[in-house]
């Protein structure tokens, strides 16, 4: 009778132990999983912030932002339409993030508009206009030009890295 426990008990042990190790592997695929979630949805959400941040302050400080426009280097009708056009498309790109099914085209909007944003911030650092001109929402203001053009990159990589997650994805 003592060698029939002694095998259960071995038995029991090692069921344990196979227990033991499938938990650790559920639960490592489980940290793996949202991890890679994580890293999945960071791009969208970072973006989000950004042309939520962005189009909602454009249209908090309206008349600062249309003068802005107005400053600008182009002729007055198109600054008039820019003034209306730019904050709605920055939270019609927030919008299309927000949701799976169309984050691929906000990831292609956002890579778009920022190159656009880049571009022209490029052309005002070269000296390339006769004044300085800024539209830039909030804290963005307090960068210098160099400064802007890198923040703008590094905007730009994170959408092209959003833009890949979701190629891969589909």
């Amino acid at each position: 009778m003592r060698v029939d426990r002694r095998k259960e008990s071995r038995v029991f042990r090692k069921l344990l132990i196979k227990l033991v190790n499938q938990i650790r592997i559920i639960i490592g695929n489980k940290v793996e999983t949202e991890n890679r979630l994580c890293m999945k949805q960071l791009p969208s959400i970072l973006l989000l912030v950004l042309w939520t941040y962005t189009g909602f302050d454009k249209m908090i400080r309206w008349e600062a932002s249309r003068k802005s426009f107005h400053n600008q280097t182009f002729p007055a009708e198109l600054a008039e339409v820019l003034a209306y056009t730019i904050p709605i498309v920055e939270l019609l790109i927030a919008l299309l993030l927000l949701f799976s099914v169309t984050r691929w085209w906000g990831y292609l909007s956002s890579i778009l508009l920022l190159t656009i944003f880049t571009t022209y911030v490029g052309l005002i650092w070269v000296g390339a206009f006769p004044r300085v001109p800024c539209n830039c929402a909030g804290v963005l203001e307090s960068l210098g030009w160099a400064e802007h053009f890198v923040l703008n990159l590094i905007c730009i990589g994170i959408a092209i890295w959003g833009f890949r997650i979701e190629r891969l994805e589909n």
